[in-house]
């Protein structure tokens, strides 16, 4: 069963997805500040995005909707690209430590 999330129909539907990679970084999580309350006024009403520059970093940014750029459809292939071949090699490297400590065999 897929997880379920329901939006009040007053609220304006998120432009982001949870996981979602941007220029900012990846989505991590996003709540609501409904107009007329304080944080809205405080924050500026609508979706906000709390995003983590890179999955290597400590740190995670809060920005409004209207500050984040989504990546180009040329930049999201490049990136998952280089992460596809950052594991290709830690799986290559792995793959010899395995084999040099089973004496060759794999299968142990």
């Amino acid at each position: 069963m897929q997880p379920t999330i329901s939006i009040p129909k007053h609220w304006g539907y998120p432009r982001f997805a949870l996981d979602q990679r941007t220029k900012e970084g990846i989505i991590l999580g996003l709540h609501y500040y409904p107009n007329g309350t304080e944080l809205a006024e405080q924050f500026g009403g609508g979706w906000r995005y709390a995003l983590m520059p890179n999955k290597n970093s400590d740190e995670l940014f809060h920005f409004q909707e209207s500050q984040i750029q989504p990546l180009t459809p040329e930049e999201l292939f490049l990136q998952i690209r280089a992460e596809i071949e950052f594991y290709q090699q830690q799986t290559a490297i792995l793959q010899q430590h395995l084999f040099a400590i089973t004496g060759g065999s794999i299968n142990g």
